[in-house]
């Protein structure tokens, strides 16, 4: 094959677009974030959490049964963790 393909542009002369693109621009003002829109993000944030809260709240035996049995998963796993050791140290 003696045919060869064009490339588009070189990498160097991407590089200097960008770097033309970063040059600070005095003729644009920076703008900056003033106080009320802080305070609007703020707000907007906080009303979205509360929006994803739960509608009902958990009632105790329902979370003590939940913590009871991450604790009883947690031994599951430590007691299979320690079957396994004990199984290959007899091999």
């Amino acid at each position: 094959m003696n045919t060869q393909l064009q490339t588009r542009s070189s990498h160097s002369n991407q590089l200097n677009q960008y770097d033309q693109l970063l040059e600070f621009d005095e003729s644009r003002p920076v703008r900056r974030v003033s106080l009320f829109d802080r305070l609007a993000l703020h707000v907007g944030l906080a009303l979205i959490t509360w929006g994803r809260r739960p509608q009902t709240l958990e009632s105790r035996e329902r979370r003590a049964n939940r913590i009871e049995q991450a604790l009883a998963g947690e031994h599951r796993l430590r007691e299979d963790e320690r079957n396994a050791r004990l199984l290959l140290l007899f091999r």
